[in-house]
């Protein structure tokens, strides 16, 4: 992640890193107009940036915060000892060497080439950037007070920084030329050239003083929003529902009653339950209870994060996030934060996300009323036939009707899905399909927090290293709630020297009783082999420069969501889906009927996340970005025909893909974006009759993980499938009618 990765980033709304003013007394945002100096003094500048870099790289050297990784694998992240404290002053410094770095080569007297002006950029900025690499963990898995103190005070900062490179005027004049004459490199260069010179005017390269100079306050406003909205959220969060006595257990399996147990023993509260606020621990709870009132208030505590009014509430911060969105892009030229946002990605425009959200929707409510149908019959018999089916009830009767149509019980399932075992099974896919192999160092290099697993990861055939493996697998308070993966260290190879990936994945997956296995859903199952679809992703990068590391937004979810797949295949089951109890695989009569009935609930499911993404869309087209959250929500999900019995999957108030960065934002379409490659891909692997078929891998391998960004994604997909997706695929994916 170099200061050229930063702009690129900047502007797809993906983890930032920036260069800033620095302290040293040199201007901190020189323009394109400063009159013309006599060539001796530009190369006397020149001189005195390059002794202003060597002096303050000496200073940041000394810090253990910003200086080069040591020990084995190419460098590990120094997490031992890593405190808040240690901050402020880490990015101090590490700004100002960024800016005499970016200093050095918009000074550069020499005319502009691909080498001293885009590839010096890649290569600028390495300090700050493993400073933000260690914060940035500490921000999403350790976010005490005092991380959150920094957290609020130096974002708008770097805000601030970012903004100087793309504003500065010799810089973005020197980017320009090497664009100018971009048709004599090779392709590879062109496109760094090309994707890199688009991001500084999409982020402001060419707005006029005044332009730039309000842009530049509303990005420090948004940094400060979207730190505010998510310590709020994770406030809410690291909240609980205490359950008192056994009765309110009733419904509840023993290993669920064991993870409670531990919970409240956890949060001292020992002969108690507790339900977390966090999705492994609501939904299982949900689908299980018999006590409706208790469900009603599990569901009700959940939904309502960022929405109780008091010092936690977001609504305020999520009305001057879409204003402030608004008005940045009118004055980038866009018609709206979403048209700015999707200006560089697959689906390109609003309209088209638009476009595939609705051919869906009216399947997925048709289906919901269906479904309805089949459970209103057995809410009447436990409450009454004047009970209203409330959000609260779905799952828990969803449950009963697959029983009853599929002979299938969740807790049936559960007890398959042992987490070290599924751990295995996803490297076990790996190799089967991409020749990794993994094998264990934890506590032979450092890790941020004890219980975090390490992997090194070899190729098997000729036994190289590729890269290092994370798993932080449970919940725990001030960790932000869901799964997610980080790259801690992308590919690259442009130095001349590789430099091999670290990865990580990480879950709030809920600890059973002591000695006891983990056992998680088919769902929390799924989860994980996603997110450890996003760190193959990483892993098997064979990216030479880090400005082209980052895909598309609609295209990234992709490659994790094809590893989804692999769960249910017969290899995975019959080596790692192992009774906790007996040790036998899970049979073949109780997968078959999984498969029948993989296609139940889809309603459900694909309305929870579809109004999600269209709420969201509709959100970020409002061209002045005047809105009440609150109100907004409700009619939005009314003017579509939302179903009352299902709420968004991430109701506004706590919706963190959209509030704490520019990153999902007018881009949770993508998920479904991405599912039609992801259900096409899953034909490819099925048609070729192996799950683990070589061919078919080693394409994908080859034309979607391995080069990054550095093709266009849509060829890409052209490349390996022999022709664009079809939608059908993910309509048959989810039960659909195709429309033949």
């Amino acid at each position: 992640r170099s200061c050229m990765r930063t702009i690129v980033s900047a502007t797809l709304g993906v983890v930032l890193f920036a260069c800033s003013a620095s302290p040293s007394g040199l201007p901190p945002n020189p323009t394109a107009s400063a009159p013309t100096r006599p060539a001796e003094d530009a190369a006397a500048r020149h001189a005195a940036a390059k002794e202003e870099v060597a002096r303050l790289r000496e200073a940041a050297e000394k810090n253990a915060t910003l200086a080069v990784w040591g020990g084995p694998y190419g460098g590990v992240p120094p997490w031992s000892g890593l405190k808040a404290e240690a901050f402020p002053a880490a990015f101090g410094a590490g700004l100002a060497l960024m800016l005499a770095e970016v200093d050095v080569i918009a000074t550069n007297p020499e005319p502009a080439t691909f080498d001293n002006t885009v590839a010096a950029l890649e290569d600028a900025g390495r300090h700050q950037d493993r400073a933000e690499t260690l914060f940035a963990v500490l921000t999403a898995n350790l976010n005490t007070p005092d991380v959150q103190a920094v957290d609020r005070e130096w974002s708008p900062k770097i805000a601030e920084a970012r903004d100087k490179i793309v504003f500065n005027g010799p810089l973005f004049a020197r980017l320009a030329a090497v664009y100018e004459g971009r048709a004599s490199l090779d392709a590879e260069k062109k496109r760094l050239v090309e994707r890199t010179y688009d991001a500084f005017v999409r982020a402001g390269a060419k707005l006029d003083d005044t332009q730039k100079k309000r842009l530049g306050e509303i990005n420090q406003e948004l940094a400060v929003a979207f730190t505010d909205f998510g310590n709020k959220v994770l406030a809410d969060e690291n909240t609980w529902v205490v359950l008192e006595k056994k009765e309110e257990l009733a419904g509840l399996s023993d290993s669920l009653k064991a993870a409670y147990a531990a919970a409240a023993k956890e949060r001292g509260l020992e002969g108690k339950w507790v339900v977390t606020n966090t999705c492994s621990s609501v939904d299982p709870f949900l689908s299980s209870s018999s006590r409706r009132d208790l469900r009603e208030k599990v569901w009700r505590a959940f939904k309502s994060r960022g929405d109780n009014g008091g010092a936690n509430d977001t609504n305020a911060t999520i009305a001057k996030i879409v204003k402030l969105r608004a008005e940045r892009a009118k004055l980038l030229g866009y018609a709206s934060h979403a048209h700015w946002r999707m200006s560089d990605t697959m689906a390109k425009d609003p309209a088209k996300a638009r476009e595939l959200m609705m051919k869906v929707w009216p399947a997925a409510v048709a289906r919901v009323k269906e479904e309805v149908a089949d459970m209103k019959p057995l809410l009447a018999k436990d409450a009454g036939k004047a009970a209203a089916f409330e959000p609260w009830d779905y799952l828990y009767y969803a449950d009963k009707v697959r029983k009853k149509k599929y002979d299938l019980d969740q807790a049936e399932i559960k007890p398959y899905f042992e987490l070290d075992n599924m751990i295995a099974g996803a490297f076990f896919m790996a190799e089967q399909l991409y020749g990794l192999t993994f094998h264990e160092i934890t506590g032979t290099v450092p890790v941020f927090f004890e219980g975090v697993r390490v992997w090194e990861v070899k190729d098997k055939a000729s036994g190289k290293h590729v890269g290092l493996f994370y798993g932080d697998y449970f919940a725990r308070a001030n960790k932000r709630s869901g799964a997610w993966a980080t790259y801690y260290r992308g590919h690259e190879t442009f130095t001349g020297a590789e430099r091999t990936p670290l990865v990580s994945n990480n879950n709030n997956f809920v600890k059973g009783a002591k000695g006891e296995p983990v056992l998680i859903s088919l769902d929390d199952a799924q989860t994980l082999f996603h997110e450890f679809g996003h760190a193959l992703h990483g892993l098997l990068s064979e990216v030479s420069y880090p400005g082209l590391a980052v895909t598309p937004r609609d295209f990234v979810e992709y490659p994790s969501q094809v590893h989804e797949m692999w769960v249910l295949t017969r290899p995975i089951l019959d080596r790692f889906a192992k009774h906790a109890k007996t040790g036998k695989p899970m049979p073949q009569a109780l997968v078959d009927k999984i498969v029948k009935s993989s296609t139940f609930n889809q309603g459900y499911a694909t309305v929870e996340y579809l109004s999600a993404a269209i709420v969201d869309m509709e959100l970020h087209t409002l061209a002045d970005g005047v809105v009440d959250p609150d109100a907004f929500e409700r009619e939005a999900m009314k003017k579509i025909g939302a179903p009352t019995e299902v709420v968004m999957r991430h109701r506004l108030p706590q919706f963190n893909h959209l509030f704490t960065s520019d990153s999902y934002s007018a881009g949770y379409y993508s998920y479904l974006w991405s599912e039609v490659m992801d259900a096409d891909t899953r034909d490819a692997f099925t048609s070729a009759g192996n799950v683990f078929d070589k061919t078919t891998a080693d394409k994908m391998r080859k034309f979607i993980l391995a080069p990054g960004n550095s093709t266009d994604r849509a060829e890409a997909y052209r490349q390996f499938r022999g022709r664009d997706p079809d939608v059908a695929a993910l309509l048959r994916k989810r039960g659909f009618p195709t429309g033949g």
